[in-house]
């Protein structure tokens, strides 16, 4: 499919592989999509910019990119950041078209209807798009597709005008007439408010009239305080909506000055935030954020989730705004007839920026792209799911593989470790639910192919071996899918998430010929941890192991307490590594976790684990958010025989009563390169496998134990 791709201040028309739907989402053929010019225009250009320009605009991204590198190496954050540069990223939020399918989980949406959808990153400039539930909402019949493809901005608009609380007869300034503002101007309007428009282009100051504004002025042309008092007897403005777009702290100032005493000011555009105390002390003025669509923006629960808030408690929700909108538009009320100004084809979407970057004046306010209305569901057949990007043998002297998943671990470590095992592995494929960024990387790490349903992997004959990279709550189910296919699987921690499917797997791979599987438990193979196993090897008496992993805290909100939280998520590398040194079976597990006095942490992981092994050794592993992230992540003490060594965050090695190599290293190295090196031996020359079938079944077995207990 065609989809519109930010990459280098400029936008293009790529062929990714199209979407197939997922679980509680919509998969839409789109019909029309609108581009918001201020928001998006302001993207590509940020794009653009040289790479430091970008860094001083953005530090915190730096100190991310610092981070990164300071955990991970220079060569891996260089790695990361050309890819996420030449990769480009899409763009848009907002559109309409027509239901191919629905995602599990999902009712009233059926295929065949007509509806529109929002949000970036979903429902971006594409052919075909896949969006949570709650982001769609149903097209009014007679709605036509050009007109319900602006849904997302009458969104912000009409979230904007309930953030003001304004009256019948009250009075408010629309500060900027561009897409938000006209359509704000007119929801004011429909709810009886009188308006005062302001903006620097005539054209557009003209439509505000022709829409019914009370006023449409020119701020540069007189004394635009002086010109509101007037017209409110002296009073000031109800309220203010910002919707211009601007660097400068002066319209903002601006803005202030044209309220009344115990006004109010709503910012739904963008303003230099430099506040003057004295515009808003003596009137006791409100300043309000205006949080895009509504109720329900940025919370996962509700957008990625599809759980609903409640209708008596949360009237007008961003879906029900959406919604609102959509009929207003349907009857008139709101009218785009003067705002819609050009249409291209998805094809000419460069054409398209063109225009509103450097095309004469005046500028389109809304432009529409438009990728056809014809379909028939009868005969409809998703295609390129898969997109071949280069052509050449498969070189089966190296492990084929296909990455499944293109999150920021497997983009920014193992991927650029198959690159340095070269030798050893060639990446075939590349499959992610969003085309563009399997695209992207496939393309930066020259694979053959990237496409969008796993599928296409299984599939094909010339893969070895499956990487599954993807977020926790799918892992047991594509482990299962892909040993049924009779692929080897390299899956990150955790295995899986369920008793039930860890009874599958290894139902799978107990059985003879079965596949390999590996899961990403890289802590063992560590040249500490490989230093430690060495010098315990003609050990008298049992381990007595004690380990600190400082998890640092995690907003509770987050994925990573979901499907078994943080102990079956990350401490299972902890529990693996105690299991790779005592080399025996637990006979027993006990844990006391903390007892938070506030709801801002969890005892879920802030946990104290105890192990008891069959030869005797105790280890205590402390798992805990509480502590300070300046303090070292991990920590481990072995004793045995009057001897201990000592691990420090994987950066040095120390024993006291026992000659070590005294291991030292200036970033941490956990093993993650050292673990691809075992599994391509043991997948090229066969032999035991690099962790044990009854040693990976184990550690997530007592995961999962330690979490219900």
């Amino acid at each position: 499919m065609i989809q519109a791709v930010v990459k280098k201040g400029k936008v293009f028309a790529e062929n990714v592989p199209t979407p197939i739907v997922s679980k509680g989402s919509v998969l839409i053929k789109v019909v029309n999509s609108c581009i918001s010019a201020g928001t998006e225009m302001s993207n590509v250009a940020i794009t653009g910019k040289p790479l430091i320009k970008r860094a001083m605009e953005q530090p915190a991204e730096v100190m991310k990119a610092l981070n990164f590198a300071r955990e991970n190496g220079i060569q891996k954050m260089v790695a990361r950041i050309k890819g996420t540069i030449e990769g480009g990223k899409p763009t848009g939020y907002s559109i309409s078209g027509i239901v191919i399918a629905v995602g599990e989980g999902v009712t009233g949406i059926e295929p065949g209807m007509h509806v529109t959808a929002a949000g970036a990153g979903l429902a971006n400039h594409a052919e075909f798009v896949d969006v949570p539930v709650n982001l769609v909402m149903k097209m009014p019949d007679g709605l036509d597709f050009k007109r319900a493809s602006t849904v997302t901005l009458g969104g912000i608009a009409m979230q904007g005008v309930r953030r003001a609380e304004l009256s019948l007869g009250e009075v408010c300034v629309v500060q900027g007439a561009g897409i938000l503002g006209l359509i704000a101007q007119q929801l004011l309007q429909a709810s009886g408010v009188r308006t005062i428009v302001l903006d620097l282009d005539p054209h557009r100051l003209e439509i505000a009239r022709n829409m019914g504004a009370e006023y449409a002025l020119d701020p540069t042309k007189e004394d635009i305080v002086k010109k509101v008092e007037a017209i409110t007897d002296g009073h000031g403005a109800d309220a203010v909506l910002f919707t211009a777009a601007t660097s400068s702290n002066e319209p903002l100032s601006t803005a202030f000055k044209m309220c009344k005493r115990k006004g109010r000011v709503v910012l739904v555009g963008v303003s230099g935030m430099e506040i003057n105390r004295g515009d808003i002390y003596k009137k006791e003025l409100d300043f309000l954020i205006s949080t895009s669509y509504g109720p329900g923006r940025y919370d996962a629960n509700y957008e990625q989730k599809g759980l609903d808030y409640p209708f008596a408690y949360v009237r007008w929700t961003e879906n029900r705004n959406m919604e609102e909108y959509l009929r207003l538009v349907n009857s008139g009320a709101v009218n785009l007839d003067e705002m819609i100004n050009a249409t291209f084809p998805i094809e000419q979407v460069e054409e398209a920026y063109e225009q509103l970057k450097n095309g004469p004046a005046p500028k389109p306010i809304i432009t529409i792209l438009d990728y056809g209305e014809e379909l028939d569901l009868g005969q409809f057949e998703l295609k390129e799911k898969r997109i071949d990007l280069v052509s050449k043998p498969v070189d089966k002297d190296r492990v084929q593989v296909a990455l499944v998943g293109t999150g920021s671990f497997a983009t920014g470590m193992h991927l650029p470790n198959l690159q340095k095992l070269g030798s050893k592995f060639e990446l075939r494929a590349v499959c992610n639910r969003k085309g563009q960024k399997a695209k992207a990387v496939a393309n930066q790490y020259n694979a053959a192919y990237a496409c969008s349903d796993i599928e296409e992997v299984l599939a094909d004959k010339d893969v070895d071996l499956v990487m599954i990279t993807t977020r926790h709550d799918n892992h047991g189910e594509l482990v299962i899918r892909s040993l049924k296919a009779g692929k080897h699987v390299f899956v990150e921690k955790p295995l899986c998430t369920t008793r039930e499917e860890l009874v599958e797997i290894e139902k799978l791979c107990s059985a003879d010929g079965a596949p390999m599987i590996m899961v990403g438990f890289n802590r063992r193979f560590s040249k500490y941890a490989s230093e430690i196993k060495k010098q315990i090897s003609s050990r008298v008496n049992p381990l007595f192991v004690q380990y600190r992993m400082n998890a640092g805290y995690i907003p509770l909100d987050h994925w990573v307490h979901e499907n078994g939280g943080r102990i079956v998520g990350e401490a299972c590398h902890i529990i693996d590594l105690m299991s790779y040194l005592t080399g025996s079976r637990i006979v027993s597990v006990s844990q006391e976790n903390l007892s938070p006095s506030t709801d801002k942490i969890s005892m879920h992981d802030n946990r104290s684990i105890v192990l008891k092994y069959e030869d005797g050794s105790v280890c205590t592993v402390q798992y805990f958010a509480v502590g300070s992230k300046k303090f070292p992540k991990e920590y481990m003490e072995v004793h045995y025989d009057e001897k201990t060594i000592v691990m420090e965050d994987y950066k040095s090695l120390t024993g006291y009563g026992v000659k070590v190599n005294e291991l030292k290293s200036q970033i941490s190295q956990k093993g993650q390169l050292e673990e691809l090196e075992a599994l391509a031996n043991t997948l090229k020359n066969g032999g035991e496998w690099p962790i044990a079938l009854w040693d990976l079944v184990q550690t997530t077995d007592v995961t999962l134990q330690i979490e219900n207990l």
